[in-house]
């Protein structure tokens, strides 16, 4: 499994993240050369390594027609003018990048404009984009985007993020840390303020961690990574960086979370269909077993295993479908094997097998479905199928 894991306790700004990441593809000339090349106007890339506290990373800077970072735009050149969401949607379009990068740069202004609209009390076609909707803001977005599509991890984890405290100073006056957009937008985000006065996390920094990050929490297990440093442009006594950890791990440990809850006053008939509505939501597993409760009543132990994205919304269903008032939670780490579904064409028809490796383990399994399907269809035993099919695949 290739893990991508960010480590914002420096907060996160797009330059950072852009630099990180950075670090962590092989080709950087090409990917500089086809960056540059996207269709932004006058558009220049520079990527230098410098050393802040002793440590060696990667700082990006971009520029527009000669300007430096901070310049406006309007009609597709720097000038004085804030865009709109219709201008960013109209240049993004005209980028010379894949269809899967335009559509996750086009959802994170999304995201950014909801922000902007709600913060600003406008209809988000009314916004103007200052600072995130300068030119840098659309590379910083769009690099990112495009890197993280290179890299293509099965799955991004971040650590909760450091926003700083204090107050800054934008187009609109003197406002606090967390910018009332980026507190917005980071509503879902494990947050903190940290030693640091300033702001750490900007609207743009934002805005890519909550759509790219699958959940947050400590680092995971990783094993043979590469580790990429995004530096800031800001000194501080702690180093200014993102770092992120690139993996692709032989071993695979995530978290999970465990709900449970006793019941004592509800029928198997509900309960089942409980379980069934737990199931179709997101659960990853769901089992009953019975116990006794107080006063030796007999009891069922509801407990339902879940990811952390799926948390909150199973926990309100167990509520809604089931008479408990209390739910514990549990935190665990598992380990799991790599697993990969192939179909095969045999004799039966086609047929798909389940692959698994890990841990020096390799197992592979008919899916059961497709063997009762043959099954009824030759008029022979699931057994005799399954042998049938395992002789097949030894052969190939």
């Amino acid at each position: 499994m290739k893990t991508l894991y960010l480590d914002c306790q420096m907060g996160l700004a797009g330059d950072m993240l852009f630099s990180a990441l950075f670090e962590l593809i092989e080709d950087k000339s090409a990917f500089i050369n086809e960056f540059s090349n996207i269709g932004l106007p006058s558009f220049y890339v520079k990527v230098e390594q410098i050393v802040k506290n002793g440590i060696g990373g990667t700082k990006s800077y971009f520029s527009f027609d000669g300007r430096i970072e901070g310049d406006d735009w309007k009609n597709g050149k720097p000038g004085h003018h804030h865009p709109t969401l219709s201008n960013i949607t109209d240049l993004i379009n005209s980028l010379k990048i894949n269809d899967n990068v335009k559509k996750n740069v086009l959802d994170i202004y999304s995201i950014i404009a909801n922000a902007e609209s709600i913060v600003h009390k406008k209809n988000v076609n009314e916004i103007h984009f200052h600072e995130v909707g300068a030119l840098d803001a659309i590379a910083d977005i769009t690099g990112v985007c495009m890197l993280i599509d290179l890299l293509k991890p099965d799955t991004i984890i971040s650590s909760p993020v450091c926003v700083g405290y204090g107050q800054v100073k934008c187009a609109h006056g003197i406002l606090p840390v967390p910018a009332p957009a980026t507190a917005l937008i980071l509503k879902d985000t494990p947050i903190y303020a940290g030693n640091i006065e300033g702001e750490l996390c900007t609207p743009t920094g934002a805005a890519l961690i909550s759509y790219f990050a699958a959940n947050y929490s400590q680092m995971p297990l990783l094993t043979n990574y590469k580790v990429g440093y995004g530096m800031g442009t800001k000194d501080f006594e702690a180093l200014n960086c993102v770092r992120a950890f690139y993996s692709n791990n032989e071993i695979s440990e995530s978290r999970i979370i465990e709900l449970n809850c006793n019941i004592d006053d509800m029928t198997a008939e509900d309960l089942s269909f409980a379980t069934k509505i737990l199931f179709e939501n997101g659960a990853l597993d769901v089992f009953t077993v019975p116990i006794n409760m107080k006063k030796n009543r007999p009891g069922t132990l509801l407990s339902c295993i879940c990811n952390e994205a799926h948390e909150k919304i199973l926990a309100e269903l167990i509520f809604k479908h089931t008479s408990t008032l209390g739910i514990r939670k549990n935190t665990l780490s598992r380990y799991t094997l790599e697993r990969n579904l192939r179909i095969i064409d045999t004799k039966y028809g086609k047929v798909r097998i389940k692959k698994s490796s890990g841990f020096n383990i390799e197992k592979s399994k008919i899916e059961h479905d497709d063997l009762e399907q043959i099954a009824l269809k030759e008029n022979l035993s699931i057994n005799e199928i399954r042998k049938n099919i395992m002789a097949e695949i030894k052969g190939l």
